[in-house]
Order: structure tokens, then C-alpha cells, then sequence
């Protein structure tokens, strides 16, 4: 068994639960459970968990490209003019590509 010092780090993330928002009658969203877990002693809590909207992970990308000129993030699923919200296999992609982004 390795020291309490000697244990790596780590940082789990997810991505999981989409839900439709409806913000009145003509306008719907979807947002996402994002989840993470860890052992790092950065974090004050081991489990945390929100609900995000796809144009708030677009929000966070160009807030971290700003700041990393040199890194190349990875991309956001595209923004598809013909996103079906009642399509599953729609939003289990979107979903998924959310995460990828986030690991």
C-alpha cells in the first residue's frame, strides 16, 4: 500500500442526464449533468455535479483558447441547424461529445 503522499491524483468527469428546458412556449433547450469525481486535495469536495447548457461549454472554450494561444483545444460537437432534441441518438452524441471535450 502506497503512502498517503505517494497516491496518485486523479479526476473523473461525465457527462450524463439530458434534459429538455423549456424557457417558454417556443423556445426549449437542453442541458446536461456534468459530473466529476476525484481524490485530489485541490478539490474540497470528492463528488460535484451541474447542469450545463451546450452554449455555456462554448462559452468555456473560448474563454480557454483565449488564454491558451499555443494549446489547440479539443472541439465542441457541432452546433447542427437540424438538431433533433427528441432524437435520442441525437442527443447521446451531442452528449458524448460533450465529454470528450471535457477530458
Amino acid at each position: 500500500m502506497l503512502p498517503r503522499e505517494m497516491k496518485k491524483e486523479f479526476v473523473s468527469v461525465w457527462v450524463r442526464d439530458p434534459r429538455i428546458q423549456k424557457e417558454d412556449f417556443w423556445h426549449s433547450y437542453i442541458d446536461y449533468e456534468i459530473c466529476i469525481h476525484t481524490n485530489s486535495m485541490c478539490f474540497t469536495m470528492k463528488t460535484s455535479c451541474v447542469r450545463r447548457r451546450y452554449r455555456e461549454f462554448v462559452w468555456l472554450r473560448q474563454r480557454l483558447q483565449s488564454n491558451a494561444l499555443l494549446v489547440q483545444l479539443p472541439e465542441l460537437p457541432s452546433k447542427n441547424l437540424f438538431f433533433n432534441m427528441n432524437n435520442r441518438q441525437h442527443v447521446d452524441q451531442r452528449r458524448q461529445g460533450l465529454e470528450d471535450f471535457l477530458r
